[in-house]
């Protein structure tokens, strides 16, 4: 049996190095899976790029609910094994399921009955709106396959396992490289579907992941047994779940809906912009691994020595990981910045798709080494259970700030497409510093046990 990782003696360095890494795989995975996408999607079209940009706001609505899932049922369903009460663990494993149910059919609803109203207000045209929803109806469509997979992952996270995910999205990506192009252009008697094959290949994946996950779930002491007075309603079961995963959902929700009010003003330059941004934004993404690998390993790391009460290696992880993120961001924001062109032309041939999409990623080099304070900052936040914070941090920095940023440089100021993005690099930096006096007084707050006034570096 593997032993568990002490997290409150060793040197916070190593523990960095061994949790940080294996986390950043699997997030590598997700992020060139997306990518895989917006390769093959670029080849369609630029309109086809384009679209499924603007997609990517109503898609992540079903990511958040499978995220919020993930992170809240894997608590739950934790605790239950931690004080040695199998009965309970397994109670919430199929509470978790009937949740992901309701959850699937309330998301399924609004997003193929409100997908059009939502693109049109984003400014899309009808042939735009056409195109985003031949791949937003068929993700929709498989909401319940998703929150249904991301379900059993929780069971799985909740008994130590984070290395079967990982390896389903390894295999996901692979898979996808093959099936996106048979789907997307046709093979012998498998018609050309276009954009509508990227969404296709995504579910046939999840589809036979979900499927594995059953089969793994199902060798550890939670399996599951389809016997439906397993599935009844436990009502404050549900509720302890929900009051678990929503706030989760909402945070991240939030992030879609700043990404869907950012478009709409992109897209007032046109669907080039649109496509030019929706690729640069994705291969970002992929720059940012290291920092959410460092994320999830401070959530462990100050979790355990929160516990332990042992404050000052959670002040030291916190500085760390901070000081390392930044390190990494910048390497990475110089390679961003030399290479912007050559990237974006991975996507498009498209001259006007490549400039907009290269002075994107020529300002964000610039945002990237602020970011480390966010992702670390909420981590710390979610280990000393003060997720609230979270959600207010989305909200302004997501949502609040770049609506009236971006409404004052476009419609006050008659500013340009490059402009909308030197005013949030100046507002994420602003908002940074914010970020590192909100987490020094929670700190002093929480740890006032010690007398001892907390500084972030």
């Amino acid at each position: 049996m593997k032993q568990t990782i002490n997290l409150t003696t060793r040197p916070i360095l190593s523990l960095l190095k061994q949790i940080a890494i294996p986390s950043m795989m699997g997030s590598l995975f997700q992020v060139l899976f997306n990518l895989v996408d917006t390769f093959y999607a670029g080849k369609i079209s630029p309109e086809s790029l384009a679209a499924l940009a603007k997609a990517f706001p109503l898609y992540f609505i079903v990511v958040s609910a499978g995220i919020g899932i993930v992170a809240g049922c894997n608590s739950l369903i934790a605790n239950a094994l931690g004080s040695n009460n199998k009965i309970l663990a397994s109670i919430y494993t199929y509470s978790s399921l009937v949740y992901a149910f309701f959850l699937s059919i309330f998301i399924t609803f609004i997003g193929i009955y409100f997908a059009s109203d939502l693109l049109l207000l984003m400014g899309s045209s009808n042939s735009s709106i056409d195109l985003s929803k031949k791949y937003t109806d068929i993700i929709f469509f498989g909401t319940i396959i998703f929150l249904i997979l991301t379900s059993f992952n929780s069971v799985l996270y909740a008994q130590g396992d984070t290395k079967t995910y990982r390896n389903v999205l390894g295999i996901g990506v692979i898979l996808n490289i093959i099936l996106n192009p048979i789907f997307v252009f046709g093979f012998f008697f498998i018609p050309s579907f276009g954009i509508a094959g990227l969404a296709i290949s995504t579910l046939i994946i999840q589809f036979g992941a979900c499927i594995y996950l059953f089969y793994k779930v199902n060798n550890t002491e939670l399996k599951i047994i389809l016997n439906i007075s397993n599935f009844i309603i436990r009502r404050n079961f549900l509720i302890n779940i929900f009051n678990q995963c929503m706030p989760i959902t909402m945070a991240l929700f939030l992030v879609a809906t700043g990404s869907y009010i950012l478009l709409s003003f992109i897209n007032i330059f046109g669907e080039l912009a649109v496509a030019g941004y929706g690729a640069a934004i994705r291969f970002e993404h992929l720059f940012s691994l290291p920092v959410i690998g460092l994320n999830t390993a401070v959530i462990s790391i100050a979790g355990q020595n929160y516990g332990a009460r042992r404050y000052e290696r959670i002040k030291e992880v916190y500085s760390k990981s901070i000081i390392i993120g930044v390190i990494f961001m910048c390497v990475s924001g110089l390679i961003i910045f030399i290479f912007s062109e050559s990237i974006i032309s991975i996507f498009s041939n498209d001259l006007e798709v490549i400039k907009f999409g290269s002075s994107y990623l020529k300002i964000a080099a610039f945002i990237g080494p602020i970011y480390p304070v966010f992702f670390i900052s909420h981590a710390l936040f979610t280990a000393l259970k003060k997720t609230f914070l979270i959600f207010y941090s989305n909200l302004f920095r997501m949502v609040l700030f770049p609506l009236i940023i971006t409404w004052l440089i476009i419609k006050v100021l008659g500013g340009y497409y490059n402009d909308i993005f030197y005013g949030l690099l100046i507002m994420n930096w602003i908002f940074g510093f914010i970020m590192l006096f909100i987490a020094r007084g929670l700190m002093i707050k929480t740890f006032n046990e010690d007398k001892k006034v907390f500084f972030i570096f």
